[in-house]
């Protein structure tokens, strides 16, 4: 299967958790390109393995064995595709847990003056250029699966709804331009949770805790200046499954920028939940 060749056409994959990166090899796949999986031990689907050319795991915090896999099979762009809960890299006995190689020590605490994702990922994009490994929009295979403008469902916005969109949109916004967080939550014109490092899912849980009687949404941005290569928004049918377990009436995204995971399944979900799911983009619905 190996191709000894030009190295056009060569694609790998970092493989997190969740269904992207099946959605991002498949995709590159149609494009005919070969594909090397690395993939996140205990985060990534095993059933990859069937479906790239090339297929090894590797420790979350490896990044000096992901260059020399990529390397050694002639790899020259590379994606980062999928989940990494990034509370987890903050546990006890961190580093005993990740085993870091060398090349992840360096960059962790010497390479970079702070641990916010587009710093750390940013730095990461750095050391695979520096091997002459290009790091791509993790959407280049995938686009057709980004959200698009308006209601996506059966049901429509209130006009208690409207108002809080237009409140809400620009503080989620200013989140995200501080490198934050994705997501916020908004009832009545007030902010109940705000996301940070423990991920949209937790702060959904968060959320329903601190508003019990339910009928909150989810609004959920890209960065002003999202880099595409990393750390897009994602929500598919898990979300939906949260916020309905949680007590939400509604979900925003960002119509262009926000990666819809399984959207018939999605959207089907919001409608047998009586959820509102809007993409919206600045000077859109609410405004």
């Amino acid at each position: 299967m190996e191709n000894v060749g030009s190295t056009k056409g060569r694609l790998g994959i970092i493989a997190g958790q969740g269904r992207f990166p099946r959605m991002v090899l498949d995709g590159a796949r149609r494009a005919d390109c070969h594909v090397t999986v690395v993939a996140l031990s205990g985060l990534a689907d095993p059933s990859l393995a069937a479906l790239a050319d090339v297929f090894c795991w590797s420790g979350l915090a490896r990044l000096g064995r992901w260059i020399r896999v990529l390397k050694r099979n002639r790899v020259t762009r590379v994606i980062l595709a999928g989940s990494v809960r990034k509370s987890d890299m903050y546990g006890r006995f961190r580093l005993l847990k990740l085993l870091p190689d060398l090349t992840s020590l360096r960059l962790w605490f010497w390479n970079i003056p702070d641990k916010r994702n587009g710093t750390v990922l940013s730095a990461v994009a750095d050391e695979f250029a520096r091997h002459g490994i290009v790091m791509e929009s993790c959407v280049e295979y995938t686009k057709e699966h980004l959200a698009p403008e308006g209601v996506l469902t059966r049901a429509q916005p209130s006009a208690a709804q409207f108002k809080d969109v237009a409140f809400g949109w620009s503080i989620a916004r200013e989140m995200g331009r501080l490198d934050v967080g994705q997501s916020i939550a908004v009832k009545e014109t007030e902010v109940i949770a705000v996301e940070a490092i423990e991920g949209t899912d937790r702060m959904i849980e968060r959320a329903g805790g601190l508003c019990r009687q339910g009928g909150w949404m989810l609004i959920k941005v890209a960065k002003p200046q999202q880099d595409m290569r990393f750390d897009v928004p994602t929500v598919g049918p898990e979300t939906i499954a949260n916020l309905r377990k949680s007590g939400a009436r509604m979900l925003v995204i960002e119509a262009g920028k926000t990666l819809i995971v399984g959207r018939e399944e999605m959207v089907a979900a919001a409608d047998a939940a009586g959820i509102v799911i809007v993409g919206r983009s600045d000077g859109g619905i609410g405004d």
